[in-house]
């Protein structure tokens, strides 16, 4: 198992950060598409990296086009050698519509629209490497209008890595099905993961003639130590924030939690937000969290929990309910565990 750093800064402190998380061991950084834009940073830690994967995790997938998308992609591999890992997620309507002015019917149909977007993404970049002239024709998108003057042309390490985000059964056959990962969302857990995400995974392995190692599982784990009473808090707010919204309903009613998402959307819909933290008590909380008292104890639970479910993680919010400094001691924790 990898592990990995979430990115929470901006640019400008890409560059530092990422050269410091690539000396402390972690395989990989992921910037998210929350208050900043997430290709821009990895674009600023090319030149101070030179082995750290550089993925974003997770850009939205429907506020772009499929040709800004493949070309930005396109350059952050080449810059980086080889090293980009693109992570797209759908995102819900409502933000797509009201916070990105996608216009409706842009962002409808999720699932099948992504898989044609990758299929895209992937016939873009073989017309990019010289493959075959662009010519796509599907249900969503149109591309056939390329001069040689707009082709950035030929690169080293063509093949990027799509992942795409996963909660439902769904997203996961469609990893299965077209892409090369996938970003297990944080409010899932190794049952959830066990009895419902891999085989389903595994069906769209079938579907597309592969097998489970031509994937990874990536997830930022809930992780804080137990004497951190503010970073347990903030997890267990987070954990109560994801269980109030429909998405996540099969996660909760699997492990028989099905009547806490009413309670919690009840507290969103009433701004009852200390009501809403109450509601995730510590048997909820740990299903959700690993809650240890110390970085080396609590990554072994981490290993103990996924062994054999996710091929690398990160802890959640890094820079958030974990700090900057707590970095080297996570990276020093998991040398530790993995020395023994």
């Amino acid at each position: 198992m990898l592990i990995d750093w979430n990115f929470p800064f901006g640019i400008e402190n890409a560059g530092e950060a990422c050269s410091r998380a690539e000396n402390l061991g972690y395989s990989a950084v992921w910037t998210n598409e929350t208050p900043n834009e997430p290709f821009l940073p990895l674009a600023a830690a090319v030149a101070s990296t030179s082995r750290l994967g550089l993925g974003t995790g997770v850009a939205t997938a429907f506020t772009r086009s499929p040709m800004v998308t493949a070309l930005t992609a396109w350059s952050l591999q080449r810059a980086s050698g080889g090293r980009h890992l693109l992570g797209l997620g759908s995102q819900v309507p409502a933000h797509n519509a009201r916070r990105y002015g996608v216009a409706e019917g842009s962002y409808e149909s999720p699932g099948p629209r992504m898989k044609e977007l990758v299929e895209a993404l992937r016939h873009i970049w073989g017309a990019f490497q010289g493959e075959h002239r662009l010519d796509f024709h599907g249900r969503f998108y149109n591309l056939d209008l390329m001069t040689p003057l707009h082709s950035p042309g030929p690169i080293d390490h063509p093949g990027i890595p799509v992942f795409l985000s996963a909660v439902r059964p769904y997203g996961f056959r469609l990893v299965g099905e077209v892409a090369d990962g996938v970003h297990v969302h944080s409010f899932t857990t190794p049952r959830y993961l066990a009895e419902v995400g891999i085989p389903a995974l595994e069906e769209g392995l079938a579907r597309s003639g592969r097998a489970r190692g031509d994937v990874q599982l990536a997830a930022a784990v809930f992780v804080c130590l137990a004497g951190d009473d503010a970073a347990r808090e903030a997890v267990r707010t987070q954990v109560a924030f994801y269980g109030s919204t429909s998405a996540y309903r099969e996660v909760l009613e699997l492990h028989g939690f099905g009547e806490l998402r009413e309670t919690l959307r009840d507290a969103v819909m009433s701004g009852d937000s200390a009501r809403m933290a109450a509601a995730v008590d510590d048997d909820v909380l740990n299903e959700f969290a690993v809650v240890a008292p110390t970085w080396e104890d609590a990554l072994r639970e981490v290993r103990t929990r996924f062994d054999g479910l996710l091929d690398r993680f990160c802890v959640y919010g890094l820079g958030g309910t974990a700090s900057e400094r707590d970095a080297e001691a996570i990276a020093s924790a998991w040398a530790a565990t993995n020395a023994v």
